[in-house]
């Protein structure tokens, strides 16, 4: 069975399926990435923002070969009926770069999910929204989406909204490095001096918690029916072929043969 290959920006986001995974670290065009083995399904964890996404996706397309790519993780509501918890499975992923739109087929998906190239906050959730007609943003699925759909594979976006549309959002842009990777002392010793955004903090630290349990759970569901997926396949193919039936004509024609003989 092809192994379905989800990418996602940081690994908190998925670790329900991380923590009993294989830990496997490869390199790739002279970069390490951390890959998370399960059955038929692998993680990678390339970090925040467009150019990390391109990274890991084309890193797990080479060295896996799967046939399904998903993005997976976190994401801002632009509409303000999302509430954190709600699992998002985008109909369309837009480009905020350049306006380019990847339709996805399948049941249970709608709306459509904008990667923009900033975190953004309530303001620039609203002209995203007036923009595109979008339901959700964050920064890695039309990199994710490109990379799977330049090789001719299936592309998905599975997203959790992680803050809603009315919540600001701390400045954190200034804490990712070049990897996409959030420099979290950095930021923590940020916080620790500015009192007044102490709320907020820990508002967003509950509400990632919360987001993470849900997407968690819808994980967990989706690789239970994968592995019961597998599962049939495998009998399918390991059954032994009925027993060949002779055609009527044939068995008339050997019953009259006999007739003849006696």
């Amino acid at each position: 069975m092809p192994k379905v290959a989800i990418v996602a920006a940081l690994e908190r986001e998925v670790r329900g399926l991380t923590r009993s995974s294989n830990r496997v670290e490869q390199r790739y065009e002279g970069r390490s990435f951390i890959f998370f083995e399960r059955d038929e399904m692998v993680v990678v964890c390339g970090g925040i923002g467009l150019e990390a996404a391109r990274r890991a996706a084309e890193a797990v397309i080479a060295l896996y070969r799967p046939t399904l790519v998903q993005s997976v993780g976190f994401a801002g509501a632009l509409d303000g009926s999302l509430r954190v918890g709600d699992v998002f499975s985008a109909a369309v992923v837009i480009d905020a770069r350049d306006g380019t739109r990847v339709e996805i087929d399948g049941a249970g998906r709608h709306g459509a999910l904008v990667s923009f190239m900033a975190i953004a906050g309530v303001k620039q959730k609203a002209s995203l929204a007036q923009a595109y007609g979008a339901q959700a943003v964050d920064m890695e699925a039309s990199a994710v989406a490109a990379a799977a759909r330049a090789r001719g594979l299936q592309f998905g976006a599975i997203k959790v909204i992680s803050d809603e549309s009315s919540f600001e959002m701390p400045e954190m842009a200034r804490f990712l490095d070049a990897w996409g990777r959030f420099r979290t002392p950095a930021f923590t010793l940020f916080i620790a001096l500015r009192p007044w955004l102490w709320s907020r903090v820990a508002r967003l630290a509950s509400n990632s918690r919360k987001a993470a349990k849900a997407l968690g759970e819808h994980l967990e569901r989706f690789q239970h029916e994968l592995s019961q997926a597998s599962g049939r396949m495998s009998e399918k193919i390991a059954a032994p072929p009925p027993p060949a039936r002779p055609a009527p004509q044939a068995a008339a024609s050997t019953e009259l043969s006999a007739r003849s003989h006696e």
